[in-house]
């Protein structure tokens, strides 16, 4: 989702309505560039954010933009009859409502725990280890009777790299450096509409 389906970072919006965005901002693009243990990252991340109140952060959440193209790509795959996840570290509070909006068949994310309408600084979830999305993509391509060898996927940064590795095909999209080596096709133009003669090409 971030960075990817929308042109924001979760974590970072959080953050600077928190008054800790520099600290977690550097946090963040360690662990995208490979620099930082993602689990390590996310939690430390997080704990920075307790007190936020829950107000505070959807009012931060809800302007966050889509990416240009989200809606048109999702569209596309829809039509040619492919089932769409959105498998993303970011978390609950933001990514049901990006994935009800692009009409996501799957919506898998963390979340973050609450007290009191306030943020504790603690989060919980299928997406807060390392190579934890590897499982997740697993565990769906085989509710439709497929293997993830089988799936097309889309991602921008290191946590995406064990899903990248299994892939059919793996999209790099508005990428860190460390992800191309293992990307099939790089897109460095911020319109997932690009991705669509990509796909486009592969389905001939």
């Amino acid at each position: 989702m971030d960075s990817t389906l929308i042109d924001a970072e979760t974590i970072d919006e959080l953050a600077a309505v928190a008054g800790v965005g520099h600290k977690v901002a550097i946090i963040t693009e360690m662990a995208m560039n490979g620099k930082l243990e993602y689990s390590h990252a996310l939690n430390e991340r997080v704990k920075l954010l307790e007190g936020l109140s829950v107000q505070k952060a959807r009012e931060a959440l809800d302007r966050m933009p889509f990416m240009p193209g989200a809606h048109e790509l999702v569209k596309f795959f829809k039509s040619r009859g492919y089932k769409t996840a959105m498998i993303s570290g970011g978390f609950t509070i933001a990514t049901e409502r990006i994935g009800n909006a692009l009409g996501m068949d799957h919506v898998v994310s963390n979340e973050l725990i609450i007290n009191n309408g306030c943020l504790t600084g603690e989060v919980t979830g299928p997406l807060t280890g390392h190579g934890n999305k590897e499982l997740v993509l697993e565990k769906i391509s085989r509710e439709y009777g497929i293997e993830p060898e089988e799936c097309i996927v889309i991602g921008d940064g290191a946590n995406d790299i064990c899903i990248f590795k299994r892939a059919r095909y793996a999209i790099a999209f508005n990428a860190k450096p460390i992800l191309h080596q293992y990307a099939d096709v790089v897109i460095t133009k911020k319109d997932l509409e690009a991705v669509i003669p990509v796909i486009e090409a592969l389905d001939v």
